[in-house]
Formats: C-alpha cells, structure tokens, sequence
C-alpha cells in the first residue's frame, strides 16, 4: 500500500498543493511552521478524516476560505484508488473511489496509517485517554465497524450523562429513561470491550519479540488492560454484559449523585509492564521511549497480519527524539517494506543507508519544492 500523489487545496498553509511521491521513502525538510507537520498530517486526515492535533476542523481550513480539500491517489492490492476528505463549515464529506461514503466506518481502513509524533512517546507516560485513543484509531483501521459502534456507544453516553445530570439536580424523578439508556450503553460497551481484548492479544504477539529486540534481550515487556470492571480477557459478550449489567445496578445511586457514567470502556487503560514493573511509575524515560517505539513498530505488522498490506508509515519530527540505537532499530525495521515519511528540520543528525534511497522534499512557508 503506497500513496501515489496527495493534492490539497485551502489545507492549513497550503493554498495549492500537487505533489507525487517515492513508493519508499520520502523525506520532509524544513524549518519550523513552515509546512512539514501540515503536510503529514494532511495524510493521516485522508486515511481517517480527522486530525491527529486537533477535535476542530476549522482549524484545517485556510484563514477565510470556504473549505479544504485533501484528495489522494492511493495503490492497494495492485489497484489504483482515488480518496478525498472534503471539510467545510456544513460538514465533513468522505468519497473513495469519487463516491461519497455516508458512513466513516465504509471509508476508515481504505488507507492504512501508522503515525509515529514526538507526542506519542507520551503513550506510556501520558493521561489514559491517549492510550484509549491509540487503540480505538488502531482497532479501527483493522475492523473498520468498530468505528461505527464506538460512536454510537459515545452518542448514548452523552445522552446518558445528561439523563444523570438531571437527576441529580432534580429535574426529573423517573428512572425509566436511564434504564434504558443504561442497557443501550451496555450492549456497545460489551462490544467494544470484547473487541479490545483480541486487539491487545494481538499487540502482544507483536510488541513482545520486537521490544525484546531493541532491549538485546535484557527486558520482557508485558501489556495488561484495565477496564473498569472485573472480567477475564477471555468472557465473551455475554459475560461482559452480565458483568456491566450487575456493577451498573450496583452503582445507579453513586452515579446520579456524581451526575455522570462511572464505569466503561470511555474510562478504561491499558498498562505497560517491563520486568514486572509498572513502567509508567517506575520506568526510566529510556524506558518508556522504547516501549512506545515497540508498540509503534509492532503496528506496522499487527496491521499487515490483518489486512494484507504494510501500512503507510508517517514519522513526524521524531527521529530527532531518538538515540542513535533507537533510531538505527527503526529505520532498520521499515528498510524496504513500508512507505514511509519522515519531516525533519534537517538529516545532518540521521546517518543511515536508507537516507540514499530518499526523495527529499524542501517546504517553505507552504510550498513544496523536490
């Protein structure tokens, strides 16, 4: 899988863009708040249609412009795919292949992308929700529905929290309406729940050998979940829904004194262990950087298992937070095999063989030139 050409229009900086790439490696130079950020997350935009930085899509179009486009060419399995993401004050509109898709979850998983930002070595060490959001983008390139049934579980939530709200200021009495809402909820969070479990089953198998591989050998990683409720990683839906079920009655009181949902996978996290230790507590950064950079390595064959295709690697001003080792192990990885994009405000730091197979691309206050 490899983008052939990425076209954008009112995108960021960019006021017209027409750019074709190397199905290898692309390298992305320029100074700060130039571009380069720009432009790679104008791909992860086209693969996901949203932003990686930002909930506000305003934000993407260009200062009094109508709307942004972002169209790509992409090749998957042999056949050459036309993508576009079109993002205005109405809407968000998604076509593949020039049709529009109603549904995100018929357009997420067209393009497959692995996005590695100095902010994701934040993965271990940061707040759980970006742990949360690292597994529902990654479970959802591979099982595209997922998407689906994880907005619907946050539209019931929202209106589930409101219900709470107004029940703990006393604005209504009956609790008819939060019984049903409640089970709603729990059929999507018994859902996601099961899926999450055969997604980090799956991260396992491929973290494992490649952080042993960068460790020399020296460190075991091990990476638990944690819901917010008692059940084996190995209970079914059933189970789940029993166990949601029994912990939701037993909670109903403390949930509308505190006016919000107290248990779900929106509160869940996910734990990384090396040698037994907590390494979000006790981990040194060296650390923690590498299980991050394991996992994000792990991606890239966790998705090819699934679906067939390397995925689209995307390195964003990152290789300059890397040691010489770290960096060396990576580039090593994705010699070859995965198209790949590096930004960098310069390649004086990085001394690799793949750099000779690069095209290099200068950007300039939003413009691109080879």
């Amino acid at each position: 899988m490899n983008i052939e050409q990425l076209q954008l229009k009112n995108y960021r900086n960019y006021e017209m863009l027409d750019i074709s790439f190397n199905d290898r490696l692309n390298v992305i130079i320029g100074e700060n708040a130039q571009g380069k950020t720009n432009l790679m997350e104008a791909i992860y935009v086209l693969a996901f249609s949203k932003s990686h930085r930002t909930p506000r899509e305003k934000e993407l179009v260009q200062w009094e412009r109508e709307y942004a486009k972002i169209e790509g060419r992409i090749t998957k399995r042999n056949q050459t795919i036309p993508l576009e993401v079109m993002l205005s004050a109405k809407g968000k509109k998604a076509k593949l292949n020039r049709v529009e898709q109603r549904k995100l979850s018929n357009y997420i998983g067209a393009l497959n992308v692995v996005m590695f930002a100095p902010e994701h070595l934040s993965l271990v060490k940061g707040p759980p929700q970006t742990r949360r959001r690292f597994i529902d983008m990654e479970l959802g390139q591979i099982q595209p529905t997922y998407i689906y049934h994880l907005g619907q579980y946050q539209k019931v939530l929202k209106q589930r929290n409101h219900l709470l709200k107004q029940l703990q200021r006393r604005q209504i009495q009956d609790k008819t309406m939060l019984a049903v809402l409640t089970d709603q909820l729990i059929q999507h969070a018994s859902l996601l729940l099961e899926r999450r479990f055969v997604f980090l089953d799956l991260l396992r198998q491929w973290t494992t050998p490649v952080h042993h591989s960068i460790s020399h050998g020296t460190e075991r990683l091990e990476i638990r979940y944690a819901p917010t409720i008692e059940v084996s990683e190995s209970a079914n839906k059933e189970k789940i829904e029993s166990m949601y079920t029994t912990k939701f009655h037993e909670l109903q009181k403390k949930e509308i004194e505190r006016g919000t949902t107290l248990i779900g996978p929106h509160r869940d996290d996910m734990t990384f262990y090396v040698n037994r230790k907590n390494v979000q507590t006790y981990g040194s950064q060296g650390q923690q950087r590498t299980v991050a950079l394991s996992v994000k390595l792990a991606e890239i064959d966790l998705i090819q298992s699934e679906v067939g295709e390397y995925p689209v690697l995307l390195l964003d001003d990152v290789l300059s937070e890397l040691d010489d080792q770290r960096q060396s192990h990576l580039l090593d990885t994705i010699k070859g095999k995965v198209q790949t994009f590096v930004s960098t405000t310069n390649i004086n730091g990085i001394h690799h063989e793949t750099l000779r197979e690069a095209q290099l691309f200068r950007v300039e206050n939003g413009t691109v030139d080879t």
